[in-house]
C-alpha cells in the first residue's frame, strides 16, 4: 500500500490538474471533467452522482430524527426566539452552503471537508490534521448516537424484551452490512426510503399529537402536572440562559450538515448542480424544520420532550409513529460511516489501484475499516453515559468551524481585495463577518453551555458502561 498523500501533492498529481481561473475567481468546469474523465476509467467509478440523486442524498441525511427535538427547543425559547432562531439558521444555512460550493469551483481537487480547511487555512498541513480529527470524532460519535437511537427503538418496540446491549449489537451489525457499497450514488437510493420513513414517522406523530386529549408525558412530570398545556411567545420564568443556548445550539447544529457536503460534491458527474441539490434541501429543510415542530409545540406546549415522540400519553401512538425512525437512524448512519470511511480508506491505500478496483485487498480493506467505524461508534455508544450533552459539545466545538468559520475564511480567500466591491458584495462580506462572530460564539458561549449541562447530568446518577437498562422512550 503506498504512502497518503496530502492535498497539496495532488497538485502534481495528473489526476488533478492545476486550471487557470476565470474572472469570477473560479476553476471552469473542464477542471472538473479531466478528474471525472480519469475517475471513469477505473472499475469502481466514484463521480456518477446525478444532482437529483445528491438532492436524495442529502434529503436523507437532513431528514432525521433531530426534526423532533425541535420542539423542545420552541418549548424552551418560545415562539418569537424560536422561530426567529430556525429561519436565521436557514438563511446561513443556504448562504455558507453556496459559499462552500463557489469555493469547491475553484479548487476541484477538494476530496473531503479535510482538505477544504488544508485549502481554506492557506493550505496548511496541521489544518489538514486537525480537520482529519474533527471530522473523525464527530462522525464516529455521531455513529455512536445513532446506534444508541436504534436501540432505543427497538426498545421501545419490543417493551424491552432484550438487553439493550444486545439491540445496540443488532443495530451495529445491521449498520454494517448496510454500509458496504462504496459509491454514495448507491446510498442515495437508501436515502430515498429515508426520507420518506422519517415523513410518514413526523405525519403519524403530528396526526397523533392532534387527536389525543392530553399529552402523556413532559420533563416537568405526568400531565397535569405542569398545568394545562399552553404555548407562550418567550421563555418561561425560570428558564436559564444554559436552557435557552442548548435551545439554539439544538436549532443551529439541525442546519449544519455541511461536513459531509465537500465529499458529495466531489461524487457528482456535474459539481456545478450542486446548488439544484442545495436548493431542493433547502425548501425541505424548512418546511419540515419549522412546520412539525410548531405544530407539535401547539399541541405539546411545555409537556415536549426530544425528541417529541415521548410526550404521546397513548403507548400504541408512540410506538406507531416511532417505529418509522429506524429506517432514517440506520441510513444516516450509513452516510456518515461512508464519508469517514472514504477519508481513512484514501489515506490507507494512497495512490493503489486498489483503491479503485474491484479486487480482494480494495474490499478487503473497506470492509475493514467499515466494520471498525461502527466497532467504535458502538463502543463510544455504551460507555458514554450521557451521548445527547457528549455530542452537544462536539457540536459546539466542531460544527462552529464546519458550519461557520470554515465557510467565513474561505469567502475571504474568494474575494480578497475586492470585499466591499459594490452594494451586493459588501452586504455578502458583512453577512459573512456575522457568521464569523456566530461561529465564535458557538465555539465559546456554547461550548460553556454543553460543558454545564453534562456537569449537570454527571451530578445526578449516571448509566454505567454496556448497562441492560431499559431506554424506551
Amino acid at each position: 500500500m503506498s504512502k497518503s498523500t496530502y492535498a497539496d501533492e495532488k497538485q502534481v498529481d495528473p489526476l488533478y490538474p492545476v486550471v487557470g481561473e476565470d474572472q469570477n475567481g473560479t476553476v471552469p468546469f473542464e477542471g472538473f471533467s479531466a478528474l471525472i474523465a480519469e475517475d471513469h476509467k477505473h472499475e469502481i467509478k466514484l463521480r456518477t452522482m446525478s444532482w437529483q440523486k445528491a438532492a436524495w442524498l442529502l434529503a436523507g441525511d437532513q431528514v432525521c430524527l433531530a426534526i423532533m427535538a425541535q420542539t423542545w427547543s420552541l418549548s424552551v425559547l418560545g415562539w418569537v426566539p424560536g422561530i426567529i432562531t430556525m429561519v436565521g439558521a436557514g438563511i446561513l444555512f443556504w448562504i455558507t452552503s453556496i459559499t462552500m460550493h463557489k469555493y469547491i469551483m475553484k479548487h476541484p481537487q477538494i476530496r473531503d471537508i479535510c482538505d477544504f480547511g488544508y485549502y481554506a487555512f492557506g493550505r496548511s498541513r496541521i489544518a489538514y490534521e486537525w480537520t482529519g480529527f474533527m471530522l473523525l470524532a464527530n462522525n464516529i460519535l455521531l455513529i455512536g448516537f445513532h446506534v444508541l437511537t436504534g436501540a432505543k427503538v427497538i426498545n421501545t418496540l419490543s417493551n424491552h424484551s432484550q438487553c439493550t446491549v444486545v439491540f445496540s449489537i443488532i443495530v451495529m451489525l445491521m449498520g454494517i452490512v448496510m454500509s458496504i457499497p462504496r459509491t454514495l450514488r448507491h446510498v442515495s437510493f437508501m436515502s430515498m426510503f429515508s426520507a420518506a420513513c422519517m415523513a410518514i414517522a413526523i405525519l403519524l406523530f403530528l396526526i397523533f399529537s392532534g387527536i389525543e386529549a392530553h399529552p402523556g408525558f413532559g420533563y416537568y412530570g405526568d400531565y397535569p402536572a405542569a398545568g394545562e398545556v399552553r404555548t407562550y411567545p418567550f421563555p418561561l420564568p425560570g428558564t436559564t440562559w444554559v436552557n435557552c443556548l442548548n435551545a439554539v445550539l439544538n436549532i443551529t447544529f439541525l442546519w449544519v450538515p455541511q461536513i459531509l457536503f465537500p465529499t458529495f460534491i466531489a461524487e457528482m458527474e456535474k459539481p456545478e448542480d450542486f446548488p439544484k441539490s442545495l436548493a431542493v434541501l433547502t425548501v425541505i429543510s424548512a418546511f419540515l424544520f419549522i412546520c412539525p415542530p410548531a405544530i407539535g409545540f401547539h399541541y405539546l406546549g411545555q409537556y415536549s420532550t426530544a425528541p417529541a415522540f415521548g410526550s404521546l400519553g397513548v403507548t400504541a401512538y408512540k410506538k406507531g409513529s416511532f417505529a418509522f425512525v429506524i429506517v432514517p437512524t440506520l441510513v444516516i448512519g450509513v452516510i456518515y460511516a461512508n464519508v469517514t470511511a472514504k477519508f481513512i480508506y484514501f489515506r490507507v491505500m494512497g495512490k493503489s489501484h486498489h483503491a479503485h478496483s474491484n479486487t480482494v485487498v480494495g474490499w478487503g480493506v473497506w470492509v475493514l475499516v467499515m466494520a471498525g467505524i461502527w466497532i467504535i461508534a458502538f463502543i463510544f455508544a455504551e460507555v458514554i453515559p450521557s451521548m445527547g450533552d457528549f455530542l452537544s459539545l462536539l457540536g459546539a466545538a466542531f460544527d462552529s468551524f464546519f458550519g461557520f468559520i470554515f465557510f467565513a475564511v474561505a469567502y475571504y480567500h474568494l474575494y480578497k481585495g475586492r470585499l466591499f466591491h459594490g452594494v451586493y458584495r459588501s452586504i455578502m462580506s458583512v453577512i459573512h463577518v456575522f457568521v464569523m462572530f456566530v461561529g465564535l460564539f458557538l465555539l465559546g458561549l456554547g461550548l460553556y453551555a454543553a460543558v454545564k449541562a453534562i456537569i449537570a447530568d454527571y451530578s445526578g446518577s449516571t448509566t454505567p458502561a454496556f448497562s441492560c437498562a431499559d431506554l424506551s422512550i
